[in-house]
């Protein structure tokens, strides 16, 4: 049996190549929602960083299954009967780790947002951390459902053997906005609100501006 210590160590750089079997809903760690809430605060501040420091319409090139919304996870539910949260929280950390790289590599050293960027990562890399040592070793060496396995081979796949058609423009505010709202969606246990209980998985929550309660532009 590995130990838990060694797994930590390991999963830098293979996060996922081994996720739980489906079984059951997965609480959230008490200890996940802190990093997760400081992470939060941070992407309050996207709109400023991700889209009034960047030129209009400013896209960026990311692999089709990092554009990673509301929509991917209701599918991947409907398409696995019992898929368990933990499976989808792990894989949510594979697509936004991509999508942090390819985020900060666009961006020059003196570019006024990358200190931003790259703090936001060093906080998403704080979650991760807390995530890993939350669960038992034995957690991420089973099998993935074949549906997930598919995409995440697709997602750790080299670059240079992925053919245009999988490629997609999408500007960096998108991709946060993403990131937060699935976020919510995946550990909503953190998030929770003073008003009544909120289905942050609804895309129609997002759409009604409740969002800007929750995430005050500075």
């Amino acid at each position: 049996m590995v130990q838990l210590s060694n797994s930590v160590c390991l999963l830098g750089g293979l996060l996922g190549l081994f996720l739980l079997v489906p079984v059951q809903m997965a609480p959230t760690p008490a200890s996940l929602c802190t990093p997760l809430k400081t992470l939060n605060d941070s992407l309050s501040h996207r709109r400023r960083y991700m889209k009034h420091n960047f030129p209009i319409n400013y896209t960026i090139r990311v692999h089709h299954n990092e554009v990673f919304k509301l929509s991917n996870i209701s599918r991947m539910r409907l398409q696995v009967e019992g898929l368990d949260d933990l499976v989808l929280q792990r894989l949510w950390f594979q697509v936004n780790q991509g999508v942090l790289k390819k985020i900060i590599r666009v961006m020059p050293e003196r570019h006024p947002s990358r200190p931003y960027a790259a703090e936001l990562e060093r906080r998403f890399r704080d979650a991760e951390g807390v995530f890993v040592q939350s669960h038992h070793a034995e957690v991420f060496q089973q099998e993935l459902p074949e549906s997930i396995q598919d995409t995440w081979d697709l997602l750790t796949e080299e670059p240079d053997r992925v053919p245009e058609s999988r490629w997609r423009y999408v500007s960096p505010k998108s991709l946060l906005d993403n990131f937060c709202h699935t976020m919510h969606c995946l550990f909503s246990k953190c998030f929770v609100s003073m008003e009544e209980q909120q289905d942050y998985c609804s895309v129609s929550y997002w759409r009604k501006g409740k969002k800007k309660d929750l995430h005050p532009e500075s």
